[in-house]
């Protein structure tokens, strides 16, 4: 005989049917797989992993050499002191989204929030469920080598109020669907424009060319990537270069994109390496980069 519940066994019953759901919804939202693909895609260990043989992904410790200064990579392991094992969910996407850390200070765009602020809530929520499952590292991090000026993070809201307008990702309608997600790629995710768009005297992106290359004086530019520095190359050459490395020439390509192509698009379906490629052949021709 069926035993009849009383209140206290139907509550409890209720609660784990409600907890059920939920956490049934939070795994279809949060897929640990498919966040390590958004990570390859974001190029996180490219600048989150040091240098040298034995260096552990992710922990940090990456030296980013910019104009103003040396930036670290931080720690984004799940580690409770040196890592972000305290943060929240939610404190995750407000860094990614307004690029403000949790005790309410502004980011430097070193680390590319401008872009990441166009990422859906899905990636943001498989991501952020990837880093979690990561094994804890204690490794400290490093602080910052800059001048005295530019050491005072309070500078960077007035440069966010020049050059950073949060918001997601929007696709244009009148495109098809492979250039809308090689769109998404290039401008979010892949943050292509932080080496590949030139720069203002104060670090801000020049909107009148977008993706049109940077031509430095040290050798460490980056190529025009509208289709005026991409057309002696077929559309197949291109996505393979995308996932070898290697040009049609036969030289190795060496510095940032070396990072960009083991950490990132190396590691990208042929889908996406050809949507990357799609979009980037819709853009309007700019003239490559002045000196």
């Amino acid at each position: 005989m069926t035993a009849v519940a009383g209140p206290r066994a139907r509550a409890v019953a209720a609660c784990i049917a409600v907890a059920a759901v939920h956490s049934g919804a939070w795994a279809q939202a949060a897929d640990v797989r498919r966040g390590e693909y958004v990570a390859h895609a974001g190029g996180c260990a490219a600048c989150h992993t040091d240098e040298g043989k034995n260096a552990v992904p992710y922990a940090g410790g990456r030296a980013i050499e910019t104009p103003f200064g040396v930036f670290y990579g931080p720690n984004i392991t799940p580690h409770p002191e040196h890592g972000i094992g305290r943060w929240s969910r939610r404190d995750f996407f407000r860094a990614m989204r307004e690029g403000v850390r949790p005790d309410g200070e502004h980011y430097y765009p070193s680390f590319p929030y401008p872009y990441y602020t166009g990422a859906s809530d899905r990636d943001l929520g498989d991501l952020w469920a990837y880093l979690q499952s990561l094994p804890q590292n204690g490794r400290r991090n490093r602080a910052h080598e800059l001048g005295v000026v530019l050491g005072q993070r309070f500078m960077i809201g007035a440069w966010k109020r020049l050059y950073f307008s949060a918001g997601r990702f929007v696709p244009d309608r009148k495109a098809a669907a492979p250039v809308n997600r090689g769109a998404y790629l290039v401008q979010s995710l892949g943050h292509c424009g932080a080496c590949h768009t030139p720069r203002s005297a104060l670090g801000g992106p020049r909107a009148d060319r977008p993706l049109a290359g940077v031509d430095a004086p040290d050798g460490k530019g980056a190529p025009n990537l509208t289709p005026t520095g991409l057309e002696k190359y077929s559309d197949q050459e291109l996505t393979e270069l995308l996932a070898t490395g290697v040009t049609p020439e036969g030289d190795v390509l060496a510095g940032e994109m070396d990072l960009v192509i083991r950490y990132s698009t190396g590691r990208l379906t042929p889908a996406d390496r050809a949507a990357i490629v799609a979009y980037l052949r819709s853009l309007p021709p700019l003239p490559s980069a002045e000196p």
